[in-house]
């Protein structure tokens, strides 16, 4: 029994049309995905803006409401369109946010802020309460003495700390991270996902990891999908996606990855090249008609590919 299993997912959003216009076909924004985690382990999901992966994410919190499919968890289905998922699950299943700043309440001091989830959930006195709150604190990395303050009087690396502090206040299973880095300076990027690493080992955490950024992906995952325009393209080990990928869209994404080295940077050029080429003259055995992935088919035990039905 996996931890976490999404099978067959499908979020799809009315598009209502303008003024004068009529209603046109809904959009498709996750179009049948399946996949599963284990406890412990970082899987990442990994596309271009709009190929579905915030969407997935927010779907499973039950942020979106989902059109179709099931999210089990802990063998347990997620009732995500009642009250009864508010109460059993989302103790469980808490949400880093992209922007440090915008997630916090500017008008409301870090005690309020990480103190809220717990008022939803536990009982507990002011004094209890306050200290609390310093104990997340101290553990992020940040002054108990802060609690007093405001989300403008940190920089944006303390106001994700602060992000992760609220996630882990009621000691969740899962935490969905949706590009929490992607809005700090890259000096504090890497801090802040080291900091991720060690509370993962010292409190058991899964993480699902929303990136654009395959360099934060390599370094933080076990398992990873790569999303385009609402489906999977290629799934499988870390090993499987960054030295044996076999997707035309994976091997894009790849090839765009910059390198400071300059030997590699010869390789990393006529490795574009070499995509390009394949892309522009094999376009179809990769995409169906309307320029949607193929379903998933086993390639090996970890690795899957969306290619179309041989014969």
């Amino acid at each position: 029994m996996s931890f976490l299993e999404v099978k067959d997912l499908k979020v799809h959003f009315q598009n209502r049309g303008g003024l004068f216009s009529r209603k046109s076909e809904p959009i498709k924004a996750v179009d049948g995905i399946h996949f599963s985690m284990e406890q412990g382990q970082t899987y990442g999901l990994v596309g271009e803006s709009g190929s579905g992966k915030t969407t997935t994410g927010r779907a499973i919190i039950g942020l979106n409401t989902m059109t179709s499919g099931s999210i089990l968890f802990e063998g347990r289905q997620l009732d995500v369109h009642g009250l009864q998922r508010q109460s059993a699950y989302r103790k469980d299943i808490q949400m880093i946010f992209q922007d440090p700043f915008s997630s916090l309440n500017p008008k409301k001091r870090v005690l309020d802020i990480i103190a809220e989830p717990l008022r939803n959930f536990e009982k507990l006195s002011a004094s209890e309460e306050k200290r609390r709150v310093q104990q997340l604190l101290e553990q992020v990395g940040l002054s108990p003495e802060s609690i007093f303050k405001y989300p403008h009087e940190f920089s944006g690396g303390q106001r994700q700390r602060i992000g992760i502090a609220r996630a882990i206040a009621l000691k969740p299973k899962l935490i969905i991270a949706d590009e929490p880095v992607s809005a700090l300076d890259v000096s504090v990027q890497a801090q802040v996902l080291n900091f991720m690493q060690d509370i993962q080992k010292e409190l058991n955490l899964t993480y699902l990891l929303i990136s654009h950024d395959l360099g934060i992906i390599r370094h933080m995952c076990d398992h990873i999908g790569i999303m385009y325009k609402g489906r999977y393209v290629e799934q499988g080990t870390t090993a499987d996606i960054f030295d044996d990928p076999q997707h035309i869209y994976t091997k894009r994404l790849l090839s765009a990855i910059p390198d400071i080295d300059p030997a590699k940077r010869e390789e990393k050029y006529k490795f574009r090249e070499a995509v390009k080429a394949e892309y522009e003259q094999a376009y179809g055995k990769y995409f169906d008609g309307n320029g949607l992935a193929y379903p998933l088919k086993p390639i090996s035990e970890t690795h899957f590919v969306a290619l179309p039905e041989r014969g």
